[in-house]
């Protein structure tokens, strides 16, 4: 297959945004991509002279993202597909954690996306058609001890992202928010920020999974290039889903999570109804 739609994905300098602008540009696609430095700039171009282009650009530097967007727009056409990637992992027992790694790791996860969203949303919703993914997590279903930041961060982009698609329905707009288990990328490895350890109460339950997380990266399941092909298959359906788990461990913890959640609806039925005034 071949085509001319042109993508914008954040954060192709590796993992899930590096995999998706390969396969895309094998397909025929072109992709604008975003990158930190000059020399990661320089890296992405050379994927293919006339279709691979690379603007840095920081998520954070929020006053920077609608010229961007309206330099993209006006010298390389219209923005078809937006994939918001740019993001990162933050690892750390919740009281250990300060407020500032918190209000980081939102402006990069949450922030940072809905800047581009806003940037973008104009020229898609003049044209009436346009399609956002939005790589969330499937720790925006499901948690675990050490990532409450990460998982508040991906749960925020998880409701944004189904409002989002209900707001755009009706101007052709698909919204769909991508949510991986675990790959092998560098989320766990050297993208990863973790806070230093200082409460011993933690010890017993977080130094285990810190641990097995770091044994663990880079021997995760899941092929970040067939991530990017399932996504390509999203990008390419007249009906993509507002929801996509991919992995087969998301698939079994986010099942498990709605199954005990149905659960404990139940067992507190009746406490919840004896609010109604009526």
């Amino acid at each position: 297959m071949s085509t001319s739609k042109t993508l914008l994905i954040t954060g192709v300098s590796s993992g899930f945004g590096r995999a998706l602008a390969q396969e895309a540009l094998a397909k025929g696609y072109r992709v604008i991509g975003t990158v930190r430095n000059a020399q990661a700039k320089t890296a992405f171009e050379q994927l293919h002279p006339q279709h691979a282009v690379a603007f840095e650009l920081d998520v954070t530097h929020f006053s920077a993202i609608d010229d961007l967007v309206a330099d993209i727009e006006g010298h390389h056409g219209p923005i078809d597909v937006l994939v918001n990637n740019a993001g990162y992992g933050h690892e750390g027992v919740m009281e250990e954690s300060s407020l500032a790694e918190m209000r980081r790791q939102f402006d990069v996860n949450v922030f940072g996306a809905v800047a581009i969203i806003k940037a973008v949303l104009p020229y898609m919703r003049q044209r009436r058609r346009g399609h956002i993914l939005n790589i969330t997590s499937m720790g925006g279903f499901i948690t675990m001890p050490g990532i409450s930041y990460y998982c508040g961060s991906k749960f925020a982009l998880e409701g944004i992202s189904e409002t989002l698609s209900k707001e755009l329905a009706a101007f052709n707009i698909h919204v769909t928010a991508v949510a991986p288990g675990s790959f092998r990328t560098d989320w766990a490895g050297r993208s990863m920020v973790r806070s230093a350890r200082s409460i011993t109460d933690y010890d017993a339950l977080f130094d285990p999974i810190r641990q097995a997380r770091e044994e663990k990266s880079g021997k995760q399941l899941g092929d970040p290039q067939k991530a990017a092909r399932a996504m390509l298959a999203v990008i390419e359906s007249d009906n993509p889903p507002a929801h996509l788990l991919l992995g087969s461990d998301a698939l079994k913890l986010v099942r498990e999570k709605l199954t005990a959640f149905s659960t404990e609806i139940d067992a507190w039925e009746s406490l919840t109804r004896s609010t109604d005034g009526y």
